[in-house]
């Protein structure tokens, strides 16, 4: 067997999923450790890399074996090495990243968490590890990302509105929008498919619409470039 000259730190995966729902605040999933290091505090969902699965299997694993959260789409966000992260040692954790809507998952705690919740990012309790790092990286992420990037879609419901959409963007953003602005730019890069209208409300019905992937696509290899 071929031996090392070096010693080889371990490596692990943490998740950073990101919930909205319209009218609500974005909010973070987290649980809360069950054993050592850190019982008792609340985490990012994460754990060890096995030596036989590749890292984006074992993000998806350890997100599914702690929070029960599966078929989510998620993308490697940076990767954090600081000599003393863990207390168990050298440890290299390669972060993700994930859009949902929070109506589409509930969280079921699972593994080595004693309890799931999600937390609205202003409410966030203290973090085990380095994980308040790894939030203040992938907040920063998403919101320059979510300006270039369709990204924001997923967090919505298959329909929606005008207003719906506007509000997703401030929020994530964390900031007021240009309600005139908005809208028109939006609506001039025709990637949002009409759907209605709003039924059983107090007041005026709004007009529904869905985001429309596939004209997205079509226009994304004409070299359309998406931004807000």
């Amino acid at each position: 067997m071929f031996s090392y000259k070096y010693p080889r730190p371990a490596v692990t995966v943490d998740c950073v999923i990101f919930g909205w729902q319209p009218m609500q605040k974005l909010k973070l999933l987290l649980i809360e450790r069950a054993h050592d290091p850190h019982a008792g505090c609340w985490a990012l969902p994460g754990g060890f890399v096995d030596m036989d699965e590749d890292i984006d299997t074992a993000a998806r694993r350890e997100l599914q074996e702690e929070t029960g959260v599966t078929n989510v789409f998620i993308e490697q966000l940076y990767t954090f090495g600081a000599p003393e992260r863990d207390p168990r040692g050298r440890t290299i954790s390669v972060a993700y990243y994930a859009l949902v809507n929070l109506s589409e998952h509930e969280p079921v705690a699972d593994s080595d968490a004693a309890q799931v919740a999600w937390f609205g990012l202003e409410e966030l309790p203290e973090l085990a590890f380095d994980h308040a790092l790894i939030v203040k990286t992938a907040i920063a992420r998403l919101r320059g990302k979510v300006r270039y990037q369709p990204i924001g879609f997923e967090l919505l419901p298959q329909e929606f509105t005008l207003s719906e959409l506007q509000l997703l963007y401030e929020t994530i953003l964390d900031k007021p929008l240009n309600k005139r602005n908005f809208r028109s730019k939006l609506l001039k890069m025709n990637i949002l498919a009409q759907k209605g209208q709003q039924i059983e409300v107090a007041h005026r019905p709004a007009t529904l619409y869905s985001f429309d992937e596939a004209r997205y696509k079509v226009l994304e290899a004409e070299g359309f470039v998406f931004e807000l």
